[in-house]
């Protein structure tokens, strides 16, 4: 990655121009008035803005990126809300047609195999780079998903990666019935295990943890991260216990076998398995049969439903929806080999000593775990009426303009425009991470307001909605090109925090405060397989909403928390469809009129 650029730091006029612009359409005049003032004041020749910006200047010039550790641990570590719902994204693949063991053993073998084939091209450095309008990307966040895990800590936690010694792990973990497992997928001539090798391994690993009253220490990853912390340092006092934790943090990835879940309608399967990929449906469930601090978990049910949940600290969307991509290819193409029958040794299982007091912790986190499932409201919309075909028709981005079509969704459910995150990523640069897109603009409120005025005419309108997207276009454009606000503004801040005895006026403002109180908390990842990621919102009165446009459909997961009387993620999936499909009739009936 070293001849990739490096993330530049925009300049400090220009940030602070565009920062007062994506307040415009959130605050009222008298409070705009106020974060003028303070901003005139901020950037007073010899002030403390350039002070800070100078520093964050140096600091570029001295580090591979400015951003990244600062990220890292401001977005993840350093959180101490759990990691399950608060910040790991699920994945759901399409439902396989197995509902027995045989085939759910069939399909994790398959499965295995093809993460173990897209591993190889890491371990030989032959990933094909990815690029982004004709930029070569970085590639490094790949080399971090596989072999790391996140260990807590009592005020913040750490990401290992195991891969980087000198004799790298050779296993991975599989978990069934809350019992966890080592699995060697390699064998002594470090050949990778065939599909058939790999079934006999999980058939022995299926038929010796039969029992379904074992004490789900998994559970515990779920916790509040200083809750968890203090329970870790509990769990790992004694040797087993802590070898077999090492274990697991030092596994490739991890498979989860899970139990069939409760059956439900066909129009409901897409939102229960969206939740089990989350948090595992709760302690009755699947819940315990995780270990969520794991970067990377397949999810395998006895009942078809398959998919994942990773750890998000050390890695981005895209990367893991790619190796998805991969995996999914490779299980179509392989046809199980026959291979002469070595026998192989039993898997190892990993036994932990449960004492009164761990009992207690694990009885805890099931509360806590049962508490967060009913919290969470999670749905999944098959938009099924037009792709990103049609939006390109037109000559329009499909990205901004489904980004459109939630500011009007949500505009029409609550008579109003709110904060509006959208992840891009910063990958041209190198150890690039994400910079946010602020959706709601003075433009897209004209339009939404416009949309459904009696007194305006369509062409007016569309005339606004192409507005907005071209807008939506540019500011895209530039935050790719690590001239966003969100990032720099967070770098300033993080400058203040080390040289300054007080935080600056600006940041104290309430300004400041309402337009990063993110309601809509959004993200586009395409990929080529027909699956949908889902996340947890990021404000208790938010919605958390993840997009996958295919050609002629897009996949929608659209989450909210049942404790908050405003939210409905149901309702605004409804408001979310209607004006998808409001927005083509628009242009379609323009079109024609031209």
């Amino acid at each position: 990655f070293r001849s990739l650029p490096k993330l530049p730091v925009p300049p400090l006029k220009q940030t602070c121009a565009r920062y007062l612009a994506s307040l415009e359409p959130l605050i009222s005049e008298e409070e705009m008035t106020h974060t003028r003032e303070l901003m005139d004041d901020f950037l007073r020749p010899g002030g403390v803005g350039e002070r800070l910006q100078k520093s964050l200047e140096r600091r570029a010039r001295k580090t591979d990126n400015w951003l990244s550790d600062w990220w890292m641990q401001s977005a993840y570590l350093d959180s101490r809300m759990p990691v399950a719902m608060y910040t790991s994204p699920g994945v759901v693949l399409p439902k396989m047609h197995f509902q027995d063991r045989q085939g759910q053993i069939r399909f994790a073998s398959k499965l295995i195999a093809g993460v173990l084939d897209f591993k190889s091209m890491i371990d030989s450095e032959t990933l094909p780079v990815e690029y982004l309008g004709g930029k070569p990307l970085c590639m490094d966040q790949y080399y971090q998903v596989l072999t790391s895990c996140r260990i807590p800590g009592p005020k913040r936690d750490t990401v290992v990666n195991y891969a980087i010694g000198k004799t790298p792990p050779s296993h991975i973990t599989v978990v069934h019935n809350f019992q966890f497992f080592v699995l060697d997928v390699y064998n002594s001539d470090g050949s990778p295990l065939t599909v058939d090798q790999i079934y006999v391994q999980l058939e022995k690993i299926w038929n010796s943890s039969l029992q379904t009253n074992k004490e789900p220490v998994g559970i515990l990853t779920s916790n509040h991260r200083n809750t968890w912390g203090k329970a870790y340092n509990n769990l790992i006092k004694d040797k087993t216990n802590k070898e077999s934790v090492r274990a697991i943090q030092k596994s490739i990835f991890t498979v989860c076998l899970d139990a069939p879940m409760p059956r439900v309608s066909d129009e409901m399967y897409h939102n229960k398995v969206a939740a089990q990929m989350l948090h595992g449906g709760g302690s009755r469930w699947n819940s315990g049969n995780r270990w969520f601090d794991k970067t990377l978990q397949f999810i395998v049910g006895e009942d078809g439903s398959c998919g994942l949940t990773y750890e998000h600290a050390p890695a981005e969307g895209p990367p893991i929806v790619f190796l998805v991509d991969h995996v999914v290819d490779y299980m179509k193409r392989s046809e199980t080999v026959r291979t002469p029958m070595i026998p192989l040794p039993m898997p190892q299982k990993l036994r932990f000593n449960i004492t009164p007091e761990i009992k207690k912790d694990i009885e805890k986190a099931k509360q806590n775990m049962n508490i967060m499932v009913h919290e969470l409201d999670v749905r999944v919309l098959n938009f099924t009426n037009y792709g990103r075909k049609f939006p390109k028709s037109h000559k329009m981005s499909p990205d901004a303009f489904i980004q459109m079509a939630l500011q009007l969704a949500y505009y029409r459910m609550y008579q109003t425009c709110c904060p509006t995150y959208e992840s891009a990523s910063l990958r041209m640069f190198r150890l690039g991470r994400t910079e946010a897109i602020r959706s709601t603009t003075t433009e897209s409120l004209q339009f939404t307001k416009a949309m459904d005025d009696p007194s305006k005419h369509n062409s007016e309108k569309a005339a606004l909605l192409e507005k907005a997207i071209k807008v939506h276009r540019e500011h895209t454009h530039m935050a790719i090109h690590g001239q966003g606000i969100e990032r720099h503004m967070l770098g300033l801040k993080m400058m203040a925090i080390e040289d300054l005895t007080s935080l600056p006026e600006i940041f104290m403002d309430t300004s400041f405060a309402v337009s990063t109180h993110f309601n809509l908390y959004t993200s586009q990842v395409g990929s080529k397989t027909d699956c949908v990621m889902c996340f947890g919102p990021m404000v208790p009165d938010g919605y958390g909403i993840c997009y996958n446009p295919m050609d002629d459909h897009i996949n929608f997961a659209v989450t909210a928390f049942n404790s908050c009387e405003e939210t409905n993620a149901t309702k605004l999936s409804q408001f979310l469809e209607d004006s998808l499909l409001d927005m083509k009739t628009l242009l379609e009936q323009v079109s024609k009129t031209q």
